[in-house]
């Protein structure tokens, strides 16, 4: 009242009130230079067909951002003022996804190439308090949230959000200035309200309204904020003052989050191509632990070799735009508690196939949690690890089947990786690399190879331990000496054990005359002839040893 009465003295005219909405400004495209040739067909064709149906449309969100730098977007977003319902209608392959807040995934081509352009409704601003209070959380008022279209829990957190508005309150809902922004291909006009052009040339990161309330509302707020700011790092982005100082301290409100969502951000984080930036940003911002289980673990092994080696292939993955699975990340991220459990219960005694599938059991107890019920995950990431000590076995048809189980290029990039920091033999990577490739032919002679190098190598390992000597030519007795019968004991036996019960003087005996011996018919005196041919080319040796 003072201030204001000695304003009045002064000839001072009051501050009008701030307005969450902002200003309104069209820049037009010699200010903001955005290419237009830089827009997806299909983000166009969603616009046009918004348009003739009497609706506005807009190009919004990081892909305007990224026009801006000059950059060609990934995803394009469109804003519009038509009600999910009435977008669906438009489009033959359109789908109604979300509860918390419903947009429409529109969706061009099919399998691998497919497009999925987002629409979403323009949402209304509306206060917490005036939002229907629900105790509890989204499992437990399930019931209680049907039909209602602004909600919110004790905390302040949002819990439905479907009550359609206009531009500009749209605009003062969004996350950050840079992403406030909307792009008319039509007109190239770009419509500011909270000087996100602005920003994005200072290269700066600030949420719309206050911090502190913003987090509070949406808690994954504070995850979406790392993930900018690890995506946008390397442009030279970096967070406002006011907009980082609470992201710690409203960390304690993720806990209220439904683990599941919790679990999707941070697949978010870690393979939309900046793992590596996204926990060092975590890191920086004294958020490494607390979020997500799941990601604690993530966070305290990043160096390590291993998963340091996983996450840098992930994010090589995706700026290839090849695809990349949660399930073999994960499996990378855990592989060192399997790997300990699994030698573990060897040296206990256990088999190796049982020992690791008691070993993954424990890790997805002990890490895995809630996640374990996500069923394809889970088999995926057990499929991969129980693979592992399949390769070893390169022998009859084990390596043709394993090369057509629908996992085994999971399995062998889990491989690789492991023979690249070391953990295994680059040979076994290699080979497997070439026979996955090789057709059936070459497949079986590196079999063949490897099966008589493998013999060569276990020679020297039998008998005295000593190599072979080089077999002497064979004399014109030997070329008439018969094949022995495969039945009967090798030479080496009899040595050791089949002149045991001979005569006496059988043991003094030249080696031919020992084989002469142990062919004889039973109960047969010593000048007796064995049966056929045998008995003449076993005389002729005898008579060339005398």
């Amino acid at each position: 009242m003072i201030t204001s009465f000695i304003n009045r003295l002064l000839g001072k005219t009051p501050k009008a009130s701030a307005t969450p909405f902002g200003k309104r400004e069209d820049v037009p495209v010699a200010v903001h230079g955005i290419d237009p040739s830089l827009v997806d067909g299909r983000a166009l064709d969603v616009l046009h067909t918004l348009k003739r149906a009497g609706h506005e449309a807009y190009i919004v969100g990081g892909a305007v951002r990224d026009l801006l730098l000059g950059l060609r977007p990934k995803d394009f977003d469109v804003a519009t003022s038509a009600t999910p319902e009435q977008v669906k209608s438009l489009f033959r392959r359109a789908f109604i996804i979300g509860r918390r807040f419903r947009i429409v995934h529109v969706v061009f081509g099919r399998g691998r190439e497919h497009e999925v352009i987002e629409v979403s409704t323009l949402r209304a601003y509306l206060d917490s308090a005036d939002a229907e209070q629900i105790s509890g959380n989204e499992r437990s008022q399930k019931a209680a949230l049907v039909g209602v279209g602004h909600a919110v829990d004790a905390s302040g957190r949002v819990l439905r959000d479907n009550v359609w508005g206009t531009l500009e309150q749209d605009a003062a809902r969004r996350d950050f200035s840079v992403n406030a922004l909307y792009y008319d291909p039509e007109t190239e006009v770009v419509v500011d309200f909270h000087h996100g052009i602005r920003d994005a040339k200072k290269r700066v990161l600030r949420l719309i309204g206050d911090p502190a309330t913003r987090y509070r509302e949406d808690p994954v707020r504070i995850i979406r904020a790392v993930r900018f700011a690890a995506k946008l790092s390397g442009l030279g982005f970096h967070f406002d003052s006011k907009t980082r100082a609470p992201l710690r301290p409203s960390l304690p409100l993720l806990a209220e989050v439904p683990p599941s969502r919790l679990f999707d951000e941070m697949l978010k984080l870690l393979q939309t191509g900046h793992a590596l930036a996204s926990l060092e940003q975590l890191q920086t911002l004294g958020l490494g632990q607390g979020i997500y289980p799941l990601l604690d673990v993530v966070v305290e092994r990043a160096h390590d070799p291993f998963v340091r080696a996983a996450l840098q292939d992930t994010d090589r993955r995706v700026a290839e735009e090849k695809s990349v699975v949660p399930s073999f990340l994960l499996a990378c991220v855990l592989w060192s508690d399997v790997r300990e459990g699994w030698g573990r219960r060897q040296q206990a005694g256990s088999s190796p196939f049982a020992a690791l599938q008691e070993a993954v059991d424990e890790a997805f107890d002990a890490r895995i949690g809630d996640v374990s019920g996500r069923g394809k995950l889970a088999a995926d990431m057990r499929e991969i690890w129980l693979m592992q000590p399949r390769f070893d076995k390169r022998s009859g048809q084990a390596p043709f089947a394993l090369v057509e189980q629908p996992r085994f290029r999971a399995g062998f990039d889990f491989l690789r990786l492991r023979a690249q920091v070391g953990e295994i033999d680059e040979e076994l990577s290699h080979w497997w690399e070439t026979f996955s490739l090789a057709n059936e032919a070459v497949r079986r002679d590196m079999l063949e190879a490897l099966r008589l190098e493998q013999q060569r190598n276990r020679a020297p390992a039998k008998g005295t331990g000593r190599a072979k000597a080089p077999r002497a030519p064979r004399s014109t007795a030997d070329e008439t000496r018969p094949e022995l019968d495969p039945n009967q004991p090798e030479l080496g036996e009899a040595e050791h054990g089949a002149a045991v019960g001979s005569e006496g003087g059988a043991a003094d005996a030249a080696p031919a005359r020992k084989r002469r011996r142990r062919r004889k018919p039973a109960g047969g005196g010593a000048g007796a002839s064995a049966e056929g041919g045998g008995g003449g080319g076993a005389r002729a040796a005898d008579s060339s040893a005398d």
